[in-house]
């Protein structure tokens, strides 16, 4: 009997020896859950800052010609739309270029820049027109809306070419509801300009202004057109708060 009591016991150990207590059990399960988490976060993290790093590298391998840099925290919020346009499957994933217009500075400077992201070069720096009732030297006051003589802020993505009362232009897409959306229906096209050369600022402290489109000088209008049409990005800049938090290419 006492054989038996004893190999009954040692049964008893043997399988109460694998038992392991619910505390211990969830103590193990949240363990590992939280270990998965934080590889989680730092392989989003690692993606954002490779995301930056990247960014920051393209913009420094770009030769700007001294005096006439691009802004780089313009650049890196042009650059963001052009890859989140891209995988919306609004542009080519093979495209390149990047059209960048900083309405923020002086009309009388050179602020468009069409950018070769692929061969990382500037490939123009032109001077660009904003609307008539824009602003004067300066752009403060933007629309979407018809007959407002105004230009609208945002991206686009070039379309065909056409000969019109302006001579050769550009029609433009407008990919920002609410902010340039109404862009083709209002013929906001690029296009050429005589108002829009150094002459006319010296003469009239700025140059001329359009109806609301980017208009660029006229010797650079065949050039710059025939580089940038057929669905390729644009992006008009200016630090616009409700604009730069609402709009859905701007988001990381």
């Amino acid at each position: 009997m006492k054989g038996l009591y004893s190999l009954l016991g040692f049964a008893y150990m043997v399988t109460t020896s694998f038992y392991l207590s619910p505390e211990k059990g969830n103590l193990k399960s949240e363990t590992i859950s939280t270990k998965k988490i934080e590889r989680l976060a730092d392989t989003k993290s690692g993606k954002a800052s490779n995301t930056g790093s990247s960014s920051e590298e393209l913009y420094k391998s770009i030769t700007f010609e001294p005096g006439h840099e691009l802004n780089q925290e313009v650049f890196y919020r042009a650059l963001t739309g052009f890859e989140n346009l891209k995988k919306a499957g609004l542009l080519n994933q093979d495209s390149h270029l990047l059209t960048i217009c900083d309405f923020s500075m002086s009309s009388n400077m050179k602020r468009l820049w069409v950018i070769d992201t692929e061969e990382k070069k500037v490939l123009f720096n032109s001077l660009v027109a904003h609307g008539k009732n824009t602003g004067e030297e300066f752009a403060t006051n933007f629309s979407n809306t018809e007959s407002s003589l105004q230009s609208s802020m945002g991206f686009y993505i070039t379309d065909a070419t056409y000969n019109g009362d302006n001579g050769y232009s550009l029609r433009l897409l407008g990919m920002d509801k609410g902010f340039n959306d109404a862009a083709y229906k209002r013929a906001i096209v690029m296009h050429g300009a005589n108002y829009v050369s150094e002459s006319f600022a010296s003469m009239h402290k700025r140059i001329g202004r359009s109806w609301g489109c980017p208009a660029i000088p006229k010797d650079l209008t065949m050039p710059i057109i025939n580089t940038i049409k057929g669905r390729n990005c644009l992006f008009i800049y200016y630090p616009d708060q409700n604009y730069l938090s609402s709009s859905e290419w701007l988001r990381s």
